[in-house]
């Protein structure tokens, strides 16, 4: 595939044939978000993508179960180009389960719910959303550009038009300073979204990312975590820290593996198991 600069994908997607639909993220503003810094944002001419979705059936035939539309957002496209998109690649692959999407809170909330339903019934099943905190100051301070109430309805959007939500939080985004009031607000909203997968990721500082804050260690890490996981009160979800920049790699369903996945990390700090966390030089973007 002629995919322009780096590419990035979500874990639940290695398996996924990967479609850039536009390069870069309409939004690029993020301070925590190096990703899409060094790429100027641009929509792929429809020519462009139908013939890496002909080039992919060619190498693939009909293997293809998933597809990932990239890069960042893929849903700022028009709905009815995003449609012909989504109906050339279920017309590729006979056998194609799911098609999903990064999606900026941006992209939901400029999307008319009737567009929404659309884009489901053609075969839109799963959006990611950066949620990465409930608080409204630190959303302010990392340049998301939404509120939390904006984020709420963002989220609750994509669910009433029927698409699964899988959302990200960023575990030390408030430093040592803000560490439990990010845990709370966080909790909190996740609770009020009730996602279907959220996914916990822990904040890398990079030279194009960096900023005012302490750093939380690796145990302060993990206690933030469980902070979260204690107060989430959701009714169906599945939780994931499985990321390359976490310390410790956790997962259940909740809520019913809410007291084991506590349980683990109580474990490791009582019996100070520090050797269960990953080193520095194994954590990566």
């Amino acid at each position: 595939m002629p995919y322009e600069g780096m590419i990035f994908r979500p874990p639940s997607e290695a398996e996924s044939l990967i479609i850039q639909a536009t390069v870069g993220c309409s939004w690029n503003k993020c301070t925590f978000c190096s990703m899409y810094r060094y790429k100027d944002f641009r929509i792929k001419e429809y020519d462009e993508i139908k013939d890496d979705i002909e080039t992919a059936k060619m190498v693939y035939g009909d293997k293809i179960r998933r597809v990932f539309l990239a890069d960042g957002d893929a849903l700022v496209l028009d709905t009815d180009y995003l449609l012909k998109i989504i109906d050339d690649l279920n017309k590729a692959f006979s056998k194609l389960e799911r098609v999903s999407t990064y999606a900026t809170p941006h992209n939901l909330l400029d999307k008319d719910i009737d567009d929404l339903k659309k884009l489901k019934k053609h075969g839109l099943d799963l959006v990611y959303l950066g949620v990465e905190t409930g608080d409204n100051n630190l959303l302010r301070s990392i340049g998301k550009g939404v509120t939390r109430d904006e984020m709420l309805d963002a989220g609750l959007k994509a669910k009433k038009a029927g698409i699964k939500l899988s959302v990200t939080i960023i575990l030390g985004l408030g430093g040592k300073e803000g560490s439990k009031t990010h845990a709370k607000e966080t909790a909190r909203l996740l609770s009020d979204m009730d996602p279907d997968y959220v996914g916990a990721l822990t904040l890398m500082i990079t030279p194009s990312t960096a900023g005012r804050l302490t750093l939380l260690s690796p145990i302060e890490s993990i206690l933030e975590c469980r902070s979260i996981i204690e107060n989430m009160e959701v009714s169906d979800c599945i939780f994931r820290s499985n990321h390359a920049s976490n310390y410790l790699p956790l997962g259940g369903r909740l809520p019913e593996d809410k007291d084991k996945i506590i349980k683990t990390i109580d474990d490791i700090i009582e019996k100070n198991k520090t050797y269960l966390l990953r080193s520095e030089d194994i954590r990566a973007l």
